[in-house]
């Protein structure tokens, strides 16, 4: 029976691949039934190898190569259809923009699949029911992760590693080996069961589970361990008392000053500000929906008049690059007079959303960017962190928190990092949950506490261990307060273990190919 299923092409070649890519959906947040991987993942291997088979013989013996193509394209687009479908929310605040919706929810996910449809044209031939072709395959979708991450601007959105950020205790080896080498690691652990399909000693199967039940169980009491020794240490630090704000604001083009003036007294009142204890108050991004710095200054009334000198306020806001006459997208550190302390640009835009790729072009036929107003914001060029008195900010705004390359690259001296964000654009989808997902790994690769402010995503504040001390959900309007330990990031660049890492794989693979061909 289950022969007569593997001989089916049509079967095995577009509707599996697709079938299996979807599910590992599962295996994110918000559902983090990681155990998925532990079954899709092996039977993503052994189609693989079944294909390169049966490609030369049943399947047609010309094109098995294109095969492989279909086969990888299409589980990268049950995966990634299934995993950013999301984005095409933010196409419907716009009339103008929901035409595209179609076009970006198959053109992304099928752009993004060719990462995974080359990745197995190139390992697929070489692969065997073997532990050997288990590291490759390994290797193959981790450099495909990597590079993903890397080009045109870069993507690292649900790379393997995330559909394990419930499990802070086997997180805390992130710290010291970064993202993709345990991104590596972890797909090597998911892949591994396939082992139960090969031509072995049944000890060697059960071994082999064992195996992995053991590097769970090892990398479980070495961060709970960690976690544990850090709660004792914590107490060491200087402290800051801050406030991370959601308002709940509805995401709304055109406001008027009026609207806008009943933003600030919201969210003046959800800050409930003391006037005589020195606060650090953090508001979303978002907040004033397409003012610019100089717009919202005729409110500082507002400010100056619930606010003390005690007061530090950091929030998003457009502000004029009077240079180019162009906007960028800032987070800015204020005081009680609404005027700047500090400011940062954000570096990370999002094609399409925040820029528009060959713009010129694209406004002739009538398109802008998604976010309000018609021109594209201008990249932030300068890596510097918000610095004032004893904090040592590493500022991120919105999708810049996927990107661990911008924690590495950071001052060494952090002792806090700050995201901001505006998830209204992606009303009750997944993405919020996975968006948030992002903020415990970075705060673990960082070991610094990590506030996060999101007009309707989920607000919070994580400890140095990636764990929630507080958080405000989706659409709940508040604030939450604590008295935050300033410490001092310990990261290493770790792109370097990671090449290391693969380097080590492959030679490890090439030494028991050659081996095996002498025999």
């Amino acid at each position: 029976m289950i022969e007569k299923y593997l001989n089916n092409r049509f079967l095995i070649l577009y509707i599996s691949p697709f079938i299996i890519g979807s599910l590992t959906t599962l295996s994110f947040q918000p559902f983090n039934l990681t155990i998925v991987n532990f079954f899709l993942l092996p039977i993503f291997f052994y189609l693989t190898v079944h294909i390169t088979k049966k490609s030369k013989s049943i399947y047609r013996k010309k094109p098995y190569k294109k095969n492989l193509f279909i086969f990888g394209l299409l589980f990268g687009f049950g995966f990634y259809l299934t995993g950013t479908s999301w984005i095409t929310n933010s196409l419907t605040f716009d009339e103008s923009f929901k035409f595209l919706i179609p076009i970006t929810l198959i053109l992304l996910p099928l752009f993004l699949s060719l990462f995974v449809a080359v990745t197995i044209l190139f390992i697929g031939p070489h692969l065997k029911l073997d532990f050997n072709s288990v590291i490759f395959f390994s290797v193959g979708l981790a450099t495909s992760d990597f590079l993903r991450a890397k080009i045109l601007t870069g993507f690292p959105w649900n790379l393997w590693a995330y559909s394990a950020s419930w499990a802070t205790e086997n997180l805390q080896i992130l710290n010291s080996m970064g993202l993709y080498s345990f991104n590596l690691i972890i797909i090597v652990l998911f892949t591994l069961p396939v082992i139960f399909f090969f031509k072995i000693d049944i000890i060697k199967k059960i071994f082999c589970l064992f195996f992995i039940l053991g590097i769970i169980l090892s990398s479980y009491i070495y961060g709970n361990y960690k976690i544990n020794k850090n709660k004792i240490q914590i107490n060491s630090y200087n402290k800051a008392f801050v406030k991370i704000v959601s308002p709940n604001f509805d995401l709304k083009y055109g406001l008027n000053n009026n609207e806008i003036e009943e933003r600030f007294k919201k969210i003046i009142r959800y800050s409930a500000p003391d006037k005589d204890k020195k606060t650090l108050f953090v508001w979303p991004e978002g907040v004033f929906s397409g003012y610019s710095y100089n717009e919202i200054l005729i409110f500082r009334d507002l400010i100056s008049k619930n606010f003390s000198k005690n007061h530090l306020i950091v929030f998003g806001v457009n502000k004029l690059d009077p240079k180019s006459g162009q906007y960028f997208n800032s987070m800015i550190a204020a005081n009680n007079n609404l005027e700047i302390i500090k400011i940062y640009n954000k570096r990370k835009l999002v094609p399409f959303g925040e820029f528009l790729p060959f713009e010129s072009l694209l406004n002739y036929f009538g398109l802008k960017k998604i976010t309000e107003g018609h021109g594209s914001f201008i990249r932030g060029n300068r890596d510097s962190n918000i610095l004032i008195d004893q904090l040592n900010i590493l500022p991120l705004i919105c999708y810049e928190v996927i990107f661990t390359d911008l924690v590495q690259k950071s001052d060494i001296n952090s002792n806090l990092i700050i995201n901001i964000s505006e998830d209204g654009w992606f009303g009750d989808t997944i993405g919020p949950d996975q968006h948030f997902a992002k903020s415990i790994f970075r705060a673990i690769e960082n070991n610094t506490f990590f506030l996060r402010s999101a007009n309707k995503g989920l607000s919070a504040i994580i400890d140095n261990k990636g764990n929630i001390i507080k958080q405000l959900n989706r659409n709940e309007a508040g604030n939450i307060e604590f008295e935050v330990p300033l410490i001092k990031s310990n990261k290493i660049k770790n792109d370097l273990i990671f090449y290391i890492v693969l380097i080590t794989y492959l030679l490890f693979f090439l030494i028991y190919r050659n081996k095996n061909a002498k025999k």
